[in-house]
């Protein structure tokens, strides 16, 4: 999505990719279904838990007889999935809004959830997410850590340790080194900082999130519509370390996606790669071992960001439509509560999927890298909170996105006041917009 004509046609191609995706992802495996107990139909946000959804759906329907349909929007195209989707006469009965500007945009399809019993199996208020009124029309379902996953074996390999690494100079310090030897060693310091749909959010959201979370600490806010870009110089300084100490061309970013990074990780040809615990099961199916992996946080160059820790948050809330008919609103209340309550439905959330669930019921998440978050807390690290569901929309992100790739591929001054525009006048310009 470029951005007005651009942003049509891309949308159109997005959408005839994700309802190709859609159409193949239907669940219940042939069980048994009763029309009378209602249908629930849960348009899913992330990719890489297609299957576990898919695992747990299958298993309610055969256990209860309601249809459970789980489709997954390819990466990237959620929000123009779910504007398709949400205007059928078969709509989604279960969708995931990413916070308060989420649900600003689809609050008239959010049903008040405030007195179901899946959203009182929240082990706190601050997970709901509540509008003007005070209601709850969102529950978030998973807390997320994410910060630079390290391969400490080819880090010492490199003739370097975690030790070395407090802040952003000692991490530019030991990045260059390890570029400088790369054809020696046989590996580089960073992934490829890829700018196709399925990796740029990486960089537009959860890095452009560091700049964010200083300036509204500095200021003393949770959310602005004036940003004021205090921190942007921070944000080029390593967005410069992530593109110049990599293999890749930073001409060439364009090209790369989501696996190229993980690939490349998992293969042993960077030791640093920028992602979060949702990417666990992936490393772990590659081959790497626990005991050869940690998370540094992403130094920018802030004074005092030695006591920096990981950023943790969410932006994941499940909401329930609204407007879908009321036996399929009870079907699909009765099969959250079930999977925040039951054996099976806890077991998947911790253990298949990884999460830690902010619920009454749930397990500890058997996943390696939420230690590694835990740990950095009980520290005495400071975590970096997840400010970026404040941003304005999806197409400020987009613009964002291409004025970094414009600028990785002709580095100056010149372009990158490109990205500052589309940073403070695009965030401007979008809540303008919203009135």
């Amino acid at each position: 999505m470029k951005r007005r004509l651009a942003l049509v046609l891309a949308s159109a191609m997005l959408l005839t990719s994700a309802v190709t995706g859609l159409a193949s992802c239907k669940s219940g495996g042939g069980a048994k279904v009763d029309p009378s107990k209602g249908h629930v139909y849960f348009l899913q946000f992330k990719p890489e838990q297609d299957e576990q959804w898919q695992e747990l759906a299958k298993k309610y329907t055969e256990e209860t007889q309601v249809q459970v349909d789980v489709f997954t929007a390819a990466e990237g195209t959620y929000e123009t999935t779910l504007s398709s989707e949400i205007a059928k006469t078969d709509a989604p009965t279960l969708f995931q809004v990413n916070g308060p500007v989420g649900l600003e945009s689809w609050k008239d399809y959010c049903a008040d959830l405030s007195d179901s019993a899946f959203a009182n199996e929240l082990t706190s208020q601050d997970f709901a997410l509540k509008d003007a009124e005070g209601k709850t029309r969102g529950v978030a379902y998973v807390i997320e850590t994410y910060g630079i996953i390290t391969n400490k074996k080819l880090l010492e390999q490199s003739g370097h340790s975690l030790d070395e690494i407090t802040n952003f100079d000692t991490l530019k310090k030991v990045a260059d080194d390890i570029h400088a030897k790369a054809a020696t060693n046989g590996f580089d310091a960073f992934t490829s900082s890829g700018m196709r749909r399925s990796s740029d959010w990486r960089f537009k959201t959860h890095l452009a999130n560091l700049p964010i979370y200083y300036e509204y600490k500095a200021d003393g806010i949770g959310t602005t519509k004036n940003i004021k870009g205090t921190y942007l110089d921070n944000y080029r300084k390593i967005w410069d370390l992530y593109i110049s100490d990599s293999a890749t061309d930073p001409a060439l970013i364009s090209t790369k996606g989501g696996t190229d990074a993980e690939a490349e990780f998992i293969n042993g040809q960077a030791v640093f790669f920028q992602n979060g615990t949702w990417e666990y099961g992936a490393i772990q199916k590659g081959g790497i071992a626990d005991e050869d992996l940690a998370m540094l946080p992403i130094y920018i160059g802030v004074e005092g960001e030695e006591n920096q820790g990981l950023c943790t948050g969410t932006e994941n809330y499940l909401c329930v439509n609204g407007q879908a008919d009321e036996k399929d609103i009870k079907a699909t209340l009765d099969f959250l509560e079930w999977v925040v309550t039951s054996e099976e439905g806890t077991d998947a959330l911790a253990n298949k999927m990884g999460f830690v669930s902010p619920f009454k019921k749930a397990k500890e998440a058997t996943n390696y890298l939420v230690k590694l978050a835990n740990e950095s807390v009980a520290s005495g690290k400071t975590p970096v909170s997840w400010n970026f569901p404040t941003m304005p929309s999806e197409a400020w992100k987009d613009d964002v996105g291409s004025a970094l790739t414009a600028y990785a591929a002709k580095p100056s001054d010149d372009t990158w006041e490109s990205v500052k525009v589309a940073f403070v006048d695009g965030w401007a310009a979008e809540y303008a917009a919203k009135g």
